[in-house]
């Protein structure tokens, strides 16, 4: 990581974000007046067990933006496990570099595998036609914390 990157990181966590795309993204649609909420609610999920994912914008019409420099396989599985337990959400994807391939020697893209899982994608800021978008029903905005949509499993721990 060079000396560059690294004073927009740490300036963007100075002003509580996690990364500098995050920020960059933020300052954009300010500047456009569009009032999207940074981090404002979290998603329940089970993974073997349940967890939150709070994702980082929610625009006013409902879309939820998710921004990635690195797209890990564990990035990827959250993504697609949240999809299938939450298919009425729509999240979208804001990547650094959408032709950043997904390990080395892969021929997949972080793009090419948004567009075969159903993700849509753009790179480095969120495009004005997502802004622009008419808003959701509803019974299809997210709220301050959405629930696990099924039957939870008690489950028993042993130490």
């Amino acid at each position: 990581m060079n000396i560059r990157k690294n004073k927009i990181r740490s300036n963007a966590i100075k002003h509580g974000y996690r990364s500098g795309l995050e920020q960059s993204v933020l300052n954009s649609l300010k500047d456009r007046s569009c009032d999207a909420k940074y981090e404002c609610f979290k998603i329940e999920w089970e993974d073997l067990s349940y967890r939150t994912y709070t994702p980082d914008f929610l625009l006013p019409n409902g879309i939820i933006i998710e921004t990635k420099g690195r797209f890990t396989a564990e990035d990827r599985m959250k993504h697609l496990t949240i999809r299938q337990q939450h298919p009425d959400l729509d999240i979208r994807f804001v990547f650094t570099n959408s032709k950043a391939k997904l390990r080395k020697g892969s021929k997949t893209t972080y793009g090419s595998w948004c567009e075969k899982n159903g993700f849509l994608y753009a790179d480095k800021d969120v495009p004005q036609e997502w802004v622009d978008e008419k808003k959701k029903p509803a019974k299809l905005m997210p709220r301050e914390f959405i629930q696990f949509p099924y039957e939870k499993i008690e489950r028993e721990y042993n130490d």
